[in-house]
């Protein structure tokens, strides 16, 4: 990384090192410390809940399952099934990259709603747990994507635009990996605050209803720095993929956070 002009050029190798046929590479080490964090947090709710600790470990499980499955198919169907669809092989070989945040989303409301099912857990209080440590993770993926030089915004005549060689690129475009990992951790410490100031007696839903307002309010306002990323879309058209799907999810925040004001608080 260096200085050039009036932008910062960007050359990071994605890869840490290399053994034999294994690469360990930021994207992988940040998106796993993010699981590991959240393990952690996770575990600290459950026991200030009076709950066994040794329950977190399964929960985790659901939430890993869900999150990169859920990735992968949301990035399949939503950015690329013209490519997928001619060689369906490749939808399971999620090391060649492709997740979107948006079907990780969705694939963890669906198998937290399996867990909340079979241990006879209150579906809300989970979420509301479960989106804490979800908005630190998604900061440190954003990292990892800029370490990977991928899904940067447009070009940009600001002083702190990117130039990512390693793509190609000759202009310096908006960083909005950093815009949004900013953004996630300012929503992580938001959270945590609520949680840590009404001390974790927190109305079903509403740390949940602030998660997708914040999270994803601020995806659709960043998504106008990016060239659209679906193949259903076309440049031209007035809001891309990411928007489209941000929407419902925003509406649905709102629904739940004006609708925990009468919810209870146990577990």
């Amino acid at each position: 990384m260096m200085g050039l002009l009036n932008a910062i050029s960007w050359s990071i190798d994605p890869v840490i090192f290399q053994l034999g046929p294994l690469q360990v590479r930021y994207y992988g080490l940040l998106f796993a410390t993010g699981f590991v964090l959240s393990f952690y947090i996770v575990s600290y709710f459950y026991q200030k809940a009076g709950l066994e600790v040794e329950e977190v470990d399964k929960l985790t499980i659901y939430v890993i399952i869900g999150a990169v499955l859920g990735a992968r198919f949301g990035h399949v169907f939503f950015y690329d099934w013209d490519s997928y669809k001619e060689y369906p092989s490749e939808i399971l070989k999620v090391w060649h990259g492709g997740l979107a945040s948006h079907g990780g989303a969705i694939g963890i409301l669906i198998t937290v709603y399996l867990y909340a099912r079979k241990f006879k857990r209150n579906y809300l209080w989970v979420l509301d747990r479960v989106v804490v440590p979800t908005a630190l993770t998604g900061a440190l993926i954003r990292i990892g994507n800029l370490m990977n030089s991928e899904i940067y915004g447009k070009a940009t005549d600001l002083p702190w635009g990117f130039i990512f060689l390693r793509n190609g690129e000759v202009r310096p475009m908006h960083p909005t990996q950093i815009y949004e990992s900013l953004i996630y951790f300012a929503i992580f410490g938001f959270l945590w605050w609520i949680y840590k100031k009404r001390d974790g007696l927190v109305p079903h839903g509403q740390l949940f209803g602030w998660f997708l307002i914040l999270i994803f309010g601020s995806r659709f306002f960043i998504e106008f720095l990016k060239y659209h990323q679906s193949s259903f879309i076309g440049q031209d058209a007035a809001l891309n993929m990411g928007q489209l799907l941000s929407i419902p999810l925003v509406i649905a925040g709102i629904y739940f956070l004006i609708s925990s004001k009468n919810k209870p608080t146990e577990p």
